[in-house]
């Protein structure tokens, strides 16, 4: 902080706690040059720092008379957490000039400390990677995935179900928790899982079979699909 900011700061503590003001010219001038040494590296306001908010919260909580380091201190340990946040890389497209690939050049050295400076000084944002598999970040992801579904938007989805049928109905029986025949092998046609049950079809003309795809499951699979979903609920309940 300047001394004109640091004035600024002393005045407004003494306007919140009167039992700080000085009659005494010589010791107001002392106390303003004692401020001013340690709150030479705190700025005023820095990106999520505001000393007039840390000053009045101090006062707000304790009995003690404020003193500079009272400031000082939390400036330091906002610093240090910005710092300890930050991933360590600089943002490209902020430096055309610079090739991010010559890690040891000047320039990309110059442009990564003068980013790291201005995360210390406050004048910008640490970068930070929030983690997607733990804590709140990981809800957030959660509901995003859900109102989005998997690969599409659900509204996408629907306007397709008409020409994918067959995943169309295999959503449908995940979100009613309901037996879903494809996740076992059907007994009667052989198809693998994940496969639809094929009917097969015998050409009048040169006896040749084929098999096609049918819309739906043979019923010994959907009974298989049913006793298979009822296996994993009696072992998921005996685990619990």
């Amino acid at each position: 902080m300047t001394p004109r900011e640091v004035a600024a700061l002393l005045a407004y503590v003494v306007q919140l706690d009167p039992r700080l003001a000085l009659d005494d010219q010589a010791a107001a001038a002392e106390r303003l040059t004692q401020w001013c040494d340690l709150l030479s590296d705190v700025p005023a306001t820095a990106h999520g720092w505001d000393a007039a908010r840390v000053a009045r919260d101090y006062i707000a909580r304790n009995p003690y008379r404020i003193q500079p380091s009272d400031v000082s201190r939390p400036w330091h340990t906002h610093k240090a957490d910005a710092m300890s946040r930050h991933v360590g890389t600089f943002e490209p497209t902020a430096h055309p000039e610079v090739d991010p690939d010559d890690q040891y050049g000047n320039a990309y050295v110059a442009a990564l400390r003068a980013e790291r400076h201005a995360i210390a000084a406050g004048h910008q944002a640490p970068t930070t990677h929030r983690a997607l598999t733990a804590g709140p970040a990981a809800a957030v992801v959660e509901r995003r995935l859900a109102a989005l579904g998997e690969y599409m938007p659900r509204t996408v989805a629907q306007a397709l179900a008409e020409y994918r049928p067959v995943r169309a109905e295999r959503e449908r029986l995940a979100r009613e928790n309901a037996p879903d025949p494809l996740t076992v092998a059907c007994t009667w046609c052989k198809a693998a899982e994940d496969e639809p049950c094929r009917g097969r079809a015998i050409n009048p003309r040169n006896q040749q079979t084929r098999y096609r795809p049918m819309g739906k499951s043979h019923p010994c699979r959907v009974e298989d699909a049913t006793a298979a979903q009822l296996t994993r609920h009696t072992t998921q309940e005996a685990a619990a």
